[in-house]
């Protein structure tokens, strides 16, 4: 993992279509928040396709549902648990309103391209996890990708011309790789500092623990 040589960093580990995961961003959020601004650790994000066999114009969303639960019925049941996570968390998670399970792997290549340099890339992050989970947006598809890339100040045309090219392909790829051969199966999944690791959507207190750990360990 290409992880920035700095003391103070937050790496997450995610994949935007886990709705764990937004809600694990929230929880994380919740816990620096109550941190002086000044001091709030810089928070990277790195990829973990949940479904990276799935075609690049991605799937029915039924279709995944028979296939991973064994149909929308037993998806429901799950899924009312995560809805109930969510508005705890201050979530509107829409399920519903989700038409096709996208391929995930131009969205990690369009947030790894929008954190070139260290930049921070919450924003954009925020929007896809809105995009999908909230709007209902299939996020497999470029064009809305720069869309959405526009909307937090990213250039619509750069993006997608950055989309369309090979740029950053294989990089997400071995990173996935690499990711599961550190023995992280699920996500989220956050290090802090390179020294504490916590998995799972952990609450707030549990998360502000971990970054207390880690800067004790320093």
């Amino acid at each position: 993992m290409n992880v920035r040589a700095t003391p103070e960093v937050i790496d997450v580990i995610s994949d935007v279509v886990c709705p764990w995961c937004y809600i694990g961003k929230r929880h994380l959020e919740a816990s620096l928040a109550k941190l002086p601004p000044e001091s709030r650790p810089l928070v990277r994000w790195h990829p973990f396709q949940l479904n990276p066999d799935l075609p690049a114009q991605g799937i029915d969303r039924r279709s995944y549902l028979e296939t991973k639960f064994g149909g929308a019925d037993r998806a429901a049941q799950i899924y009312e648990r995560v809805r109930e996570a969510g508005r705890a968390a201050g979530l509107e998670l829409d399920f519903d309103r989700i038409e096709r399970q996208p391929n995930t792997i131009d969205a990690h290549r369009l947030i790894a391209w929008a954190q070139t340099d260290g930049q921070d890339s919450d924003a954009l992050v925020e929007a896809l996890f809105r995009a999908y989970f909230i709007e209902g947006r299939f996020i497999g598809d470029r064009s809305v990708l720069a869309e959405i890339a526009q909307t937090c100040g990213y250039d619509a045309a750069q993006a997608k011309a950055m989309l369309d090219s090979d740029l950053g392909l294989a990089e997400i790829e071995d990173m996935g790789q690499r990711t599961r051969q550190m023995g992280i199966t699920g996500v989220p999944f956050f290090v802090f500092n390179e020294r504490v690791g916590v998995s799972g959507a952990q609450g707030a207190v549990t998360l502000a623990d971990a970054l207390a750990k880690s800067r004790e360990a320093a």
